[in-house]
């Protein structure tokens, strides 16, 4: 018997998916409306192995869409959400939320548009200027974009800091403990409604990871978003990214990141020997075949497979997909699996000699303990993180 079993989701006596625990009404729709094989197929008739969603008036009220909304918001996938949303309100005859989700989408359908085109304007400026810069993390939801604009550079930070004041206005915002640690700026572009987050020659919550950023940069590559071209990760950085973001800093994974990773899985080839190679070499291998493991798990709820991942990523999983809760966001446990992912890391940077990030690194618990503190006094832990 595996020491890991799958979810009962699609096994279930009664043919019913089972949710994380805390799940929400919204939460199920989304990720049904995400993650259906029948999506796009028969618009009258969304049918999983969580039954058929209905939208129709009856079952949907309009005081329960601004919590879809937002949830799907803070979720990134506004626009993968809504637009099979609408098409399934209109054809169940729920004109109302048919309406309304038009309006939703046409709303953040300009948002995207103006981000993305500062974005192009900057990446450009940066290159421009002799400054090789790469877009990270933002367009992984493409065709949604996050609430930020992130980049990554190998140029020096003054540099950048240059040609965001000079060539656009910017003006830096405050840095947290965490920012600088991570070696990262967030800059306020007049007329942008988002922050451009500049990551610069590290990665990893304490800027860690050296190693890592360098073959960022070195295994990058271009591609088209609509009539922009922008420099991105290689499939096997973008999993690192996820997994550095979300297995090592926030503990938690975001609808958007099962559905980015099973496109990027599924529709570009990932060099699995090689994530494992770089990974393993970084401390942070359990983590990544975690993370994909987990968003297997995720996708087999609610569409009766997974990834086709190779037997040694799964293998290498310290927890399974059963084990999330959902509290806004689909919650990792910390105690005790966060707990050793972090002492595996930071034992292999010290058995690398890689004393700067294992000085960083261990920095992370004495911060954790001051943004807990901070967030009992004021509320917020942003001045920490």
């Amino acid at each position: 018997m595996s020491a890991h079993p799958l979810p009962t989701a699609i096994t279930h006596p009664d043919g019913v998916a089972t949710y994380p625990a805390g799940a929400t009404k919204s939460v199920k729709i989304l990720s049904r409306l995400l993650f259906s094989p029948q999506k796009g197929q028969d618009p009258t008739r969304l049918e999983n192995a969580s039954g058929i969603l209905d939208l129709s008036p009856e079952a949907l009220r309009p005081e329960e869409l601004p919590d879809l909304l937002a949830l799907a918001d803070s979720h990134h996938v506004v626009i993968r959400g809504l637009e099979p949303f609408e098409q399934m309100s209109s054809a169940a005859g729920n004109h109302e939320s048919a309406g309304w989700a038009a309006q939703a989408l046409r709303k953040e359908r300009a948002r995207i548009g103006d981000a993305i085109s500062f974005l192009s304007e900057i990446c450009d400026t940066l290159q421009a200027e002799g400054l090789n810069t790469m877009v990270i993390k933002s367009l992984d939801h493409w065709p949604d974009l996050g609430s930020d604009l992130d980049l990554f550079t190998s140029a020096p930070a003054a540099d950048v800091i240059q040609v965001m004041k000079s060539h656009f206005s910017a003006s830096l915002a405050a840095r947290s403990w965490g920012d600088r640690l991570a070696n990262k700026w967030n800059f306020i572009v007049p007329g942008l409604r988002e922050l451009v987050e500049v990551h610069v020659g590290r990665l990893g919550q304490t800027g860690e990871h050296v190693a890592l950023a360098k073959s960022l940069i070195r295994r990058g590559r271009s591609l088209p978003f609509e009539s922009y071209s922008f420099r991105v990760p290689a499939p096997e950085e973008r999993v690192i990214l996820s997994t550095l973001q979300r297995m090592y800093r926030h503990f938690y994974l975001r609808l958007c990141d099962v559905a980015d990773t099973a496109q990027l899985v599924e529709k570009d080839t990932v060099d699995y020997d090689f994530l494992r190679s770089i990974t393993q070499t970084a401390g942070i291998w359990e983590g990544a075949a975690t993370f994909l493991t987990v968003v297997s798990d995720y996708l087999e709820r609610f569409r009766g497979c997974g990834l086709s991942l190779p037997a040694f990523v799964v293998s290498a999983a310290r927890f399974r997909g059963n084990q999330l809760t959902f509290q806004h966001f689909l919650r990792i446990p910390i105690m005790p699996h966060s707990v050793r992912l972090y002492t595996s890391e930071l034992r292999r940077l010290a058995l690398n000699g890689e004393v700067q990030g294992t000085l960083r690194l261990s920095l992370l618990p004495c911060l954790a303990t001051a943004a807990v503190l901070e967030q009992r006094i004021t509320g917020s832990d942003k001045g920490i993180w």
